[in-house]
């Protein structure tokens, strides 16, 4: 059993951030992850991933981005720079300590891992991230499917699926994206859309969207979402003949009750309209050599990419958490409270304008500003 004041689950970008800014406050802290190096989630992306937020507004805390960074960071640019700021803020990351659950002892926690190691601390910080568990929903005679079906999580670039057609399920911004990666290739690819989409540019007349999504934020909201439908319907016209059914809610609005962050679009519609790319409907049922869509239509296919996102799954650390929830399955506050006082979770919030690495850098003084206070008045 080690005891420490502080406990941070995750060494991803929220897990750092926290990590960055109790250092830079001279706290004491553990830090565990699963894996064997920082920014794990990071190192296995798909290859060609770029941030969609500007670099001044995404990196962590007390430690910009290297000023020859580009405006939009890199896959690999974005994991050299979590390596660095470990070792600038010397972190010492228990590696290969994988959480299994939390239980309150007294007046503080516990923390078991799978390895066996135990953790007591007054304060854990859940950093685990949104996307930890994929979700793979199981379809009509799947088990029928001949070719092969993989999670977006394992695509990395577009050389195994040469010389086949693809079938790319959902359109998140993965799924969008991962489609354009196909059809740069050459790979005839298909993009199967369940519902209505809401789609804005990642630029627009020169400008990131992300500032104009700052500015239009300070505007009486139906003002701002006015002038977003605006810019969409400028940007890219009506997408209906092409497959794409226009969302009813303006994108700001979608994103500040559902959670759901509209597709920054860097490509994907116009392949689209140039016929690379080929939208069709929801996925009814397998057959073996492809599958069966809503509107009745039939495709064939090689491969099956499910972009169909991740759970948190926090609950499955948590005992008795249901109060801690939204309908999303996601922390209500970043800060726990009553019978889960002294628990704290970072990266969770998806209700926020300008991407989660600007509410893991906002809801980190937050989480360390409400721990340095608890510990003044505990007397630690």
């Amino acid at each position: 059993m080690k005891a420490t004041p502080i406990l941070i689950v995750g060494a991803g970008p929220a897990g750092l951030a926290i990590a960055g800014r109790l250092r830079h406050w001279g706290l004491d802290f553990e830090l565990i992850e699963q894996s064997q190096e920082v920014g794990h989630a990071w190192h296995h992306h798909y290859e060609r991933v770029h941030l969609h937020t500007v670099k001044e507004f995404s990196h962590l805390p007390h430690l910009p981005f290297p000023g020859e960074y580009p405006q939009y960071v890199s896959r690999q640019q974005l994991v050299d720079y979590l390596e660095s700021y470990a070792a600038h803020f010397k972190m010492a990351p228990h590696f290969g300590h994988s959480l299994e659950r939390v239980s309150r002892e007294g007046d503080h926690w516990v923390a078991a891992c799978a390895n066996g190691a135990h953790f007591k601390a007054e304060h854990i910080v859940f950093a685990t991230g949104v996307n930890r568990v994929p979700n793979r929903p199981h379809f009509e005679d799947q088990e029928d499917f001949s070719g092969t079906m993989l999670h977006s999580k394992d695509y990395r670039n577009p050389e195994p699926f040469r010389e086949a057609a693809v079938l790319v399920v959902g359109m998140g911004n993965t799924g969008a994206e991962i489609a354009l990666d196909l059809s740069e290739a050459g790979i005839p690819t298909l993009l199967s859309v369940r519902g209505p989409v809401n789609i804005v540019p990642r630029d627009f007349l020169g400008r990131p969207t992300q500032k104009t999504a700052f500015t239009l934020a300070k505007l009486p909201a139906p003002i701002g979402d006015w002038i977003g439908k605006q810019v969409q319907g400028l940007a890219f016209g009506d997408l209906r003949p092409y497959g794409l059914k226009p969302s009813a809610m303006p994108p700001a609005r979608q994103l500040r009750e559902t959670g759901k962050t509209p597709v920054i679009d860097i490509g994907t519609v116009a392949a689209i309209k140039a016929g690379k790319i080929k939208v069709v409907p929801e996925l009814k049922a397998f057959t073996p050599d492809g599958a069966i869509f809503e509107d009745g239509s039939e495709h064939r296919f090689t491969h099956v990419i499910l972009a169909t996102g991740y759970h948190a799954r926090l609950e499955a650390f948590i005992p008795q958490s249901e109060t801690l929830f939204n309908a999303d399955h996601l922390p209500k506050s970043c800060i726990g409270e009553g019978p889960h006082e002294g628990l704290y979770f970072l990266g969770f919030d998806n209700y926020q304008p300008g991407g989660i690495l600007g509410v893991v850098y906002r809801d980190s003084a937050r989480i360390a500003e409400a721990i340095q206070a608890r510990l003044t008045v505990s007397g630690a």
